[in-house]
This record gives structure tokens, sequence and C-alpha cells, in this order.
């Protein structure tokens, strides 16, 4: 279920900190739809991704959610005055094995370059390290600088490179992984 907390640290456009950012764990009515419609209209906005790629992510969303589990997986969202505007979520059904998965990762216009992104990435850090997880990967492609500076930042490298479709257009996929030690 969703637990909110209420964090002190929503940065406005001039840098200076104010209340109102919340960052919730878990489901919160809603955060299907609106998780698939920031997907659906930043990707076709800035690289053409139709109504494959918003489906893909409406359906993984759903499937992960379905099969949640609290003891392994995580899924946090960041809402500012009661509107979800971004989201990650940990799927750790393969985290003992293969390492933990780092998937839907967005943050709205509203709130991008504002400091949201920083903590939704250190909450799905600080769970798999919690966790024990030896590795975290997550797939993106080339051309999302900002998010990848933010990646390299939270010690995520680049391993593989390759031209492919899985979000329904060509681009270079790119596959980055985070090799995590326990926390003091």
């Amino acid at each position: 279920m969703f637990k909110a907390s209420r964090h002190n640290a929503q940065v406005t456009a001039t840098g200076t900190i104010m209340s109102g950012i919340k960052i919730g764990k878990g489901y919160t009515p809603g955060a299907i739809g609106r998780v698939a419609e920031l997907h659906g209209t930043y990707y076709h906005a800035h690289w053409g991704f139709g109504l494959f790629f918003e489906a893909k992510v409406a359906t993984g969303l759903v499937e992960f959610l379905h099969r949640y589990d609290e003891s392994r997986d995580g899924f946090w969202t960041v809402a500012a005055d009661g509107r979800i505007e971004g989201a990650i979520a940990i799927d750790g059904i393969h985290g003992e094995s293969e390492g933990a998965h780092l998937r839907w990762f967005i943050v709205s216009d509203a709130l991008r370059g504002k400091g949201a992104g920083h903590q939704l990435i250190e909450a799905a850090v600080g769970f798999c390290r919690s966790r024990g997880y030896k590795a975290i990967y997550l797939w993106t492609f080339e051309g999302l600088y900002a998010a990848r500076r933010l990646y390299e930042k939270y010690g995520f490298q680049l391993v593989d490179e390759h031209r492919g479709t899985q979000w329904g257009t060509e681009v270079n996929e790119q596959r980055f992984e985070c090799r995590l030690t326990r926390s003091p």
C-alpha cells in the first residue's frame, strides 16, 4: 500500500528549498495511468515514440504491480501539490541472480532539474543496498544525457550498447550497471 512521506526538499526555479514535494512508496491510485502518460508525452515529443512505447510502459507497469512484493520490489512516485510528477521502480524478481532492474524512471517538466530525480534514484539505490542486491541494471538509449549524468553520479557504468527496437523505434540501446557494496 502507498506510504507517503513529506520531504522539505522541493527546489524552486531560483534554487531555494520549499516544502510541498512528497515521495510515496508503493502503489497509489492513478499511478499507472500517470506514469504511462509522463513517458508517452515526453518520449513522443522528444523522440517520436508512439503507441507501441506508451502501451509497453503501461502493460509492463501493470504486470509489475500485479506481482509486486515489498520484500524484493520497490515503486516510488514523487508528487507536487497532490499530482504525480515522477516515478521509479526496482524490479527485484531476479535481484539475487541477475541484479535488480531499475525501470520506469521519469520526472515531469514541472520538476525536471529540481532535485526530484536525485531523490528517486537515492530511494531506489538505497532500497537495493538494504536488500543486499549486488547489482542494479537499467536499459536506456543514447541521447538522454541528463539521465545518464544522474545514473553515472550514482555509480552506474555503461556495459553494453547496440542498435535495437525494444521501444518500438530504432535507437542506440544502452545497458548501465551499478555494482553495490553494503552500506556501513
